[in-house]
Order: structure tokens, then C-alpha cells, then sequence
């Protein structure tokens, strides 16, 4: 279980580099809305413009946490819960676009799962 536990860290810190970098000025078909980027998604949400920093620098830490968390003694159940957190929050988001398909949220949702299945581990 321990090594399962693991492999779910890596990947929600894999994904979470990769969307909070690569892909933040890309439009991918998981954007809320007709948004283009991140920063048009969080405007898509009716979020403020401090919230777009503050969620990616929480998500990065939480995600070098889980990391770190592997090899050295960190609060990675505490981290998991806080991204479990964040992810439902994105859910939420997605969930509140009436005209955004439910498919758009299910990388958050299976962030959320994998996240909850770490803290649970």
C-alpha cells in the first residue's frame, strides 16, 4: 500500500507542475468555460485577481510537500488534505459554469480522489 501511496504522490505532484506551468497559458479542453488559460478560467469563476496566485503557489507547495514527503518526514497526509481541499474547490467551480459539462471537471475530481486516497493511506 505504501508503494501505491507513492506512486498517487508523484503523480498528483507530476500533474500539478505540468497544469501550474506547461499548460498554464494553453487552453486545454478541461478549461472552465471559453477560457483560454488559467488566469482566463479564474475570471470565467468570478474569482479575484489574488486568487489565481495564491492557489498556484498553495497547489506548487502542497505538491513539493508530497514530494519531499517521500524521502523525508513532512505532513503529507495534512498536504494531501489541503490539496483535497483546493481540488473540491475546483469542482465547485466547475460544477457552478451551468454550461461547462461535467467531463470538464474530472481531472479535478480525480485529483480529489487520489488526494483523499494519500491522506487515507
Amino acid at each position: 500500500m505504501e508503494t501505491i501511496a507513492t506512486i498517487v504522490q508523484l503523480t498528483i505532484a507530476t500533474v500539478i507542475f505540468f497544469v501550474w506551468t506547461v499548460r498554464f497559458n494553453r487552453d486545454t479542453s478541461y478549461r472552465g468555460g471559453e477560457a483560454k488559460s488559467m488566469r482566463e478560467e479564474f475570471k470565467v469563476y468570478g474569482l479575484p485577481d489574488w486568487a489565481l496566485p495564491l492557489v498556484g503557489s498553495t497547489k506548487i507547495a502542497l505538491a513539493v510537500t508530497l514530494v519531499a514527503g517521500i524521502w523525508i518526514p513532512l505532513p503529507v497526509k495534512t498536504a494531501a488534505l489541503f490539496m483535497a481541499a483546493l481540488m473540491a474547490g475546483a469542482v465547485i467551480m466547475h460544477l457552478r459554469i451551468r454550461t461547462d459539462h461535467i467531463s470538464k471537471a474530472m481531472p479535478a475530481m480525480g485529483m480529489l480522489a487520489m488526494s483523499l486516497f494519500v491522506a487515507a493511506a
